[in-house]
């Protein structure tokens, strides 16, 4: 059995091509693949592998200057989650493109999951879902709204322009892990936003520790690794990929006359010129080539 480790944390980091060095030389010799990114206002990653091996790998990064990593969000899978390991160097580990905000100086007020329902209940409450539009669509709290972005830097525009939320109200949002409402929630706070709430440990903290009875979640929770979603229970879900758009499709959407494995789907094939959709094509036999090399 294998597990899946997702941690993020802001914190200033200095020497940052070194810390680069030092966490990749930490991942020789362990069964430790996946992403991490690193820059001068913190580290984020996740991870997959055998447990020991991913408790021995963040033993490792906890001794590097300024990181300590307080939180893992653990989940199991029968397999890698990741094909391979990188460790990236980014201006920022989750990317919002309003500079440097200063995160772990003044953010949203923390929201645990035993007291996220109450939360979300109260009418006077504006309930946000900061993730993407293609994450949104397959799982949600009721009542949410969705800024239908496309991607995360989308949503500094959403809040000044087509929301027009009241900035006296409460603001309770949340994302997949905690990092991105970590950011928003410094940047609505910065923009005048008065009181502003965020789930801790996002979704995936709060399915691990709700149980179904008391569950407000419907649907599945997209991830970004081979998995592609995760049910209420945090297993593997029923969504796969379209890998020419990243759309999770499932078995249904399948069946599509839009659908054609790596190359489009029927959120992607209006969108796509018949160049890319050939040079998808030809992307996608060359994965099949490697596949049955076992490369």
């Amino acid at each position: 059995m294998y597990s899946v480790y997702s941690f993020y944390e802001f914190s200033n980091l200095e020497n940052i091509s070194q810390l680069k060095k030092e966490i990749t030389d930490f991942q020789a010799g362990e069964d430790v693949l996946g992403t991490i990114l690193i820059s001068l206002e913190g580290i984020n990653g996740t991870i997959s592998g055998p447990q020991a091996s991913l408790d021995h790998f963040i033993q490792s990064i906890r001794t590097l200057p300024n990181i300590s990593i307080p939180t893992i969000k653990v989940s199991a899978d029968g397999a890698h989650a990741f094909k391979r390991f990188k460790v990236k160097i980014k201006k920022e580990i989750v990317t919002l493109g309003k500079g440097q905000l200063e995160v772990h100086k003044n953010t949203g007020t923390l929201v645990e999951p035993e007291q996220w329902n109450a939360l979300i209940k109260d009418p006077n409450v504006i309930l946000i879902d900061i993730r993407n539009d293609y994450e949104c669509k397959i799982g949600q709290f009721a009542g949410a709204i969705n800024p239908n972005t496309r991607s995360f830097r989308d949503f500094p525009d959403v809040v000044e322009g087509d929301l027009k939320l009241d900035k006296n109200k409460k603001v309770a949002m949340y994302c997949t892990g905690g990092i991105r409402c970590e950011k928003a929630s410094t940047y609505m706070l910065k923009m005048g936003f008065e009181e502003v709430y965020q789930l801790s440990g996002g979704i995936l903290n709060y399915l691990e520790n709700t149980s179904p009875e008391e569950s407000l979640w419907q649907g599945e929770c997209f991830v970004f690794d081979e998995r592609v979603s995760v049910d209420a229970s945090l297993s593997k879900g029923k969504y796969d990929m379209c890998h020419a758009c990243r759309s999770p499709i499932d078995e249904e959407e399948k069946i599509s006359e839009f659908y054609l494995k790596g190359v489009s789907c029927s959120y992607c094939y209006h969108l796509t010129s018949d160049d890319r959709k050939s040079r998808f094509a030809e992307r996608q036999k060359q994965f099949e080539l490697i596949k049955q090399r076992n490369e």
